[in-house]
């Protein structure tokens, strides 16, 4: 992990990052944890740098051992309605607000952040330079993953478990030959096309 230059030793920090905003299907899932100083993680990073069993791995330690966590969301419903960048800062809102121990200062991922009366600082590439939004960013991704893993039953031909939402090639031929589903984004670009040619006479 990159080193980061931060002045808040010493009181509540919170990082807080968002998953899924470049799915096709899936709610955008968000993290905030604060974590215990007295009580280090050893591996926390990026989510996207570390393996399937290494996040799996982390993801009941960070439960155990963070002062308090808390996973949000923003549905498929709001991504429609709000698009998916406002859809993602209200999800990492809701992340920070359903902390049971409130942060005095917040580090998000990124660029923008959430309109909020909290303390905060956006930090680019945060998840893989700060350890607390690391670790939220690993809670964000396991969550999401199981969802999408779960749908795979539930939606059986779309290959979920493999591409999570994403729009591989395995997943643009999927809803080309069977259609959107109910978790599909129906205002992303390839749904709305497909839904288009679902509706002509």
């Amino acid at each position: 992990m990159e080193a980061f230059v931060s002045n808040y030793s010493g009181i509540l920090l919170a990082g807080v990052d968002e998953v899924g905003r470049g799915p096709l299907a899936g709610d955008v899932v968000a993290a905030a944890v604060i974590l215990d100083p007295a009580n280090p993680i050893r591996g926390l990073d990026d989510s996207k740098k570390l393996t399937e069993k290494k996040r799996e791995a982390l993801f009941p330690e960070i439960q155990e051992k963070a002062l308090s966590w808390f996973v949000a969301r923003a549905s498929v419903r709001e991504i429609d309605e709000l698009n998916i960048l406002q859809a993602s800062l209200l999800a990492m809102k809701r992340a920070v607000e359903g902390l049971v121990l409130q942060p005095e200062h917040v580090l998000v991922d990124g660029n923008k952040l959430p309109r909020w009366a909290y303390s905060a600082e956006a930090v680019v590439r945060g998840d893989s330079r700060v350890q607390v939004i690391g670790a939220a960013s690993i809670l964000a991704k396991v969550v999401r993953d199981r969802e999408m893993v779960a749908f795979d039953d539930e939606y059986p031909g779309y290959g979920f478990a493999g591409h999570k939402g994403y729009p591989t090639r395995v997943h643009m031929t999927a809803l080309d030959v069977l259609g959107v589903t109910p978790i599909h984004r129906s205002s992303f670009g390839p749904v709305k096309r497909k839904i288009a040619q679902m509706n002509r006479p």
